[in-house]
């Protein structure tokens, strides 16, 4: 069986699970988030404490870097070494730490409609 083949019969997928820290640095923080909050990502969904909120204009400037995250990348990429986001807020001292702490494995088709391609001389 050829690798494509292989491929297009297991379905299978692995994403990293994401930790998101809040850290403090020499500056104060303006925004309402505090050292030692997190958040979690796990596949698509984020998990919060209980009890804790998230200030939404950091969380949206931190969205669009969360599933290249999720992914495998190359070693010498910056999306492998850079782990730290400023507050979008220029006044905030605040900042956050994406850290990979585990992987969960999905199945292409629990997660969409859009079926997989037949293989080559399958059809």
């Amino acid at each position: 069986m050829s690798e494509t083949t292989r491929d297009i019969h297991d379905d299978a997928f692995t994403l990293f699970d994401l930790r998101v820290d809040v850290i403090a640095t020499d500056r104060p923080m303006v925004c309402n988030h505090q050292a030692g909050d997190y958040f979690t990502l796990r596949g698509e969904n984020l998990e919060f404490p209980a009890g804790q909120s998230f200030p939404l204009y950091p969380l949206a400037a931190l969205l669009p870097l969360l599933p290249a995250k999720q992914r495998p990348t190359h070693p010498n990429d910056w999306m492998t070494t850079d782990a730290e986001i400023a507050c979008p807020d220029p006044h905030c001292g605040g900042r956050f730490r994406i850290t990979r702490i585990g992987t969960t494995t999905f199945r292409h088709a629990d997660v969409t409609l859009v079926p997989l391609p037949v293989a080559l001389g399958e059809a």
